[in-house]
This record gives structure tokens, C-alpha cells and sequence, in this order.
């Protein structure tokens, strides 16, 4: 089953249980979805839905951040509960202690040795680690390795 065809059954789950929240955030993502097939001009691949996804929560958590150190409690409420319902599209997360171990991987793969060859990881890791883990994530993890 697509990813499209999950957001269209969840959406109607949503309106027959009266889920408001939900509703309107699976009705965003349908769109962000929709949207980019149209843009692509064809279905979307899984990677590609995983992207969107991604761009999705990435926004979420960005605003997230944005709420909390403007102290809207009311808003960072709202936007966790988005952020849960487009973590149920997403692919599982990997953990930090992961991502650590893919990241040193890939630096004894590259050989690299100093943060010159920050661009060649980052490079070699993140399609490894795509729609899994924040970009965030893999970057303070890339530089962290090649300091030491």
C-alpha cells in the first residue's frame, strides 16, 4: 500500500472517529504528497514519500523550537501532536549510538582523517542514513569524529 493510499484511509478514519487534530494533519500531509507529485510529474518512489515526510517533520520541528523559546505553550502543544502523527509515516529513527557507528564507518570507507574531509562524509553518509536520521543529528556527529 503507497503512502497515499495510507493517508486516504487514515483521513477517513480520522473524520469517522471525529479526530480534529489528526484530520488536519494527515490532510496536510496528503497534500505535501500530492503536491510533489504533481511537481515530479509522476508517482512518487518510497524514497521519495520518505523525503517528503521528512520535510514535513523537519518543519514541524523547527516551529517546535521556534514556539518554545517564544513561550507559546498552546503552540507547542499542537505542533508535538502534529510531529506524532507524521512520525507514523516516517521510517524508524535510528538512535544516536547508531548513527555514531555508521559515521565511523564511513570515515575508515573515505579515509579521512581531518575535518578537511568533512564534505567527503557527510557526502558518503547521509544517503546511508536517509529519511532515518535529522541532518542535525549527522552533522554534529561528522564533526564530532573528525575532531578527535
Amino acid at each position: 500500500m503507497s503512502l497515499l493510499q495510507d493517508l486516504t484511509s487514515d483521513m477517513v478514519s480520522a473524520m469517522k472517529n471525529r479526530d480534529k487534530e489528526t484530520l488536519g494533519v494527515v490532510r496536510m500531509l496528503k497534500a505535501a504528497v500530492q503536491n510533489e507529485q504533481i511537481e515530479q510529474g509522476h508517482d512518487l518512489t518510497s524514497d521519495e514519500e520518505v523525503a517528503v515526510m521528512a520535510r514535513e517533520y523537519k518543519q514541524r520541528k523547527e516551529s517546535l523550537d521556534e514556539f518554545k523559546q517564544a513561550g507559546r505553550k498552546d503552540l507547542v502543544e499542537k505542533t508535538e501532536v502534529e510531529m506524532k502523527v507524521v512520525e507514523k509515516y516516517m521510517p524508524q529513527q535510528l538512535s544516536e549510538d547508531d548513527v555514531k557507528k555508521i559515521v565511523n564507518e564511513t570515515i575508515e570507507q573515505v579515509g579521512a582523517s581531518s575535518m578537511k574531509d568533512f564534505g567527503k562524509v557527510m557526502g558518503a553518509v547521509m544517503p546511508k542514513v536517509k529519511g532515518q536520521a535529522d541532518g542535525k543529528l549527522v552533522n554534529q556527529t561528522v564533526k564530532d569524529e573528525l575532531n578527535k
